[in-house]
């Protein structure tokens, strides 16, 4: 961890309670402070340059300084710095951006909602369904299914579908409507002797066991992002999804696909739902949709999902739900040019065009005596780190990260695995460069530990 030089020294630990971190530890060790970012690059303010190479959190598609999203936002700002989309107005770049979503959705969707974040979107859409079922008299029918190391945010309903027992503890989560099922993931729950093919039988099996225990009746709908990422970065095994759509179709339950991270281009198919063979009656947006350079999500809805819900907002007078920065004119103003920008430079082919190398550096990074295995798709990914025998879990990937940062590289480390989400503007070069990174700080910590 790298200490707030003296020119911040203190103002930071002083005033701002940071997220996902240990604040009695950050009190003492203050933070690594990011001055200024250009294409793949930050650089903090003692002028050390980093390769970003989560793209922030999973999401700056377009890498630091996109000018041209910064001159859209400026413009927007000029002209129509806020309007809301209550009480039936609304104004031109939401409009544009709605149009443009639901041409390039993976399935035919009908609606688009927008909210600010992940967890927003995803605590509407729990807020949806439930409304949906009790317009249909449905009244039982408010029961979803979230997976272990599956994550979707952390509002309480967004928190509660997670499955992730830090998002848990000491917060009074799950509520109770919220089950979970087993995790796909072959390389941490894999029985021993077991194949993948036996794997993913046995844990589809699990799910229509969960549904069957609770009674198909009172489940309305089932939670998943098509490849899991702050899980770390796990990558569900062939026919995996094919099942549990089959399942859920079988006992009527909806599906919606979280595509925060992987959306826009992330698996090499502008959606993951198209590169695994997902049709989701609900698909939920965000981070990649504008790069993060300003807060928005969205959530696009089928006519199956909406039709209820506009019948039963007729039947009671009103949709009595909203948020003020809902559609905010400059959010979607930087959306649409970030999602025009992805298509103009053919981002998602570039995703393509680079997975296998990607991959094959990962690969490579395996065969080093620290690490266990990778994985990924497109350019999203993992090391599965060896865990240290005399520490606590998580440990050893923890060291690896840090050691990745002296080296000058940004990356996370999740329980054993270090994952990687560079932004979709990387190069070949910085592929290698970003990689040989991994590979210094690997031999730094083998070499201390001779």
């Amino acid at each position: 961890m790298t200490i707030v030089p003296n020119s911040m020294e203190g103002r930071d630990i002083a005033y701002q309670m940071h997220p996902n971190v240990n604040l009695r530890k950050y009190e003492k060790s203050g933070g690594l402070v990011i001055e200024s970012g250009d294409g793949i690059y930050v650089t903090d303010i003692n002028g050390k340059r980093y390769i970003e190479g989560l793209a922030g959190l999973w999401s700056v598609a377009l890498g630091f300084g996109e000018k041209r999203l910064a001159e859209v936002a400026k413009a927007q700002m000029e002209k129509l710095p806020y309007y809301h989309t209550f009480s039936y107005k609304t104004h031109g770049p939401s409009i544009e951006l709605a149009e443009m979503l639901i041409k390039m959705a993976p399935v035919p969707m009908s609606k688009v909602h927008f909210t600010s974040s992940g967890s927003e979107a995803n605590d509407l859409v729990v807020k949806m369904v439930w409304y949906r079922s009790n317009a249909l008299g449905l009244k039982d029918k408010k029961k979803i299914i979230g997976r272990i190391k599956g994550y979707h945010g952390v509002t309480i309903a967004s928190g509660s579908i997670t499955g992730l027992s830090r998002n848990h503890d000491s917060f009074d989560l799950p509520l109770d409507r919220m089950i979970h099922t087993s995790c796909p993931s072959y390389v941490h729950f894999a029985q021993d002797g077991e194949s993948e093919a036996d794997f993913t039988k046995r844990i589809l099996q699990d799910l229509e066991d969960l549904i069957l225990k609770e009674g198909p009746e009172t489940i309305a709908a089932f939670w998943g992002e098509p490849v899991m990422g702050a899980g770390g970065v796990l990558v569900p095994p062939d026919g995996y999804w094919a099942g549990v759509q089959e399942i859920l179709k079988k006992y009527d339950i909806l599906l919606v696909a979280d595509e925060v991270i992987c959306g826009f281009g992330r698996t090499g198919k502008m959606f993951a739902c198209q590169t695994l063979g997902i049709e989701p009656d609900v698909l939920v947006l965000s981070k990649q949709i504008s790069s993060s350079y300003m807060p928005l999500s969205a959530i696009l809805m089928n006519d199956r999902f909406y039709q209820p819900i506009a019948e039963e907002s007729d039947r009671l007078g009103v949709f009595g739900h909203g948020y003020t920065a809902s559609g905010h004119p400059v959010a979607t103003a930087v959306g649409l040019e970030n999602l025009k920008i992805i298509q103009e430079r053919d981002l998602v082919g570039h995703v393509a065009r680079l997975e296998e190398q990607f991959l094959g550096g990962l690969a490579e990074l395996a065969k080093h005596p620290l690490v266990h295995s990778s994985r990924g798709l497109g350019l999203i990914g993992a090391l599965e780190i060896h865990p240290k025998t005399d520490g606590k879990p998580g440990d050893a990937a923890a060291a690896v990260a840090a050691a990745c940062e002296e080296e000058g590289l940004i990356i996370r480390n999740i329980a054993e695995a270090i994952c990687f989400c560079p932004p979709l503007i990387i190069t070949s070069e910085q592929v290698d460069e970003m990689f040989a990174a991994v590979k210094r700080a690997l031999d730094t910590l083998r070499a201390a530990q001779a």
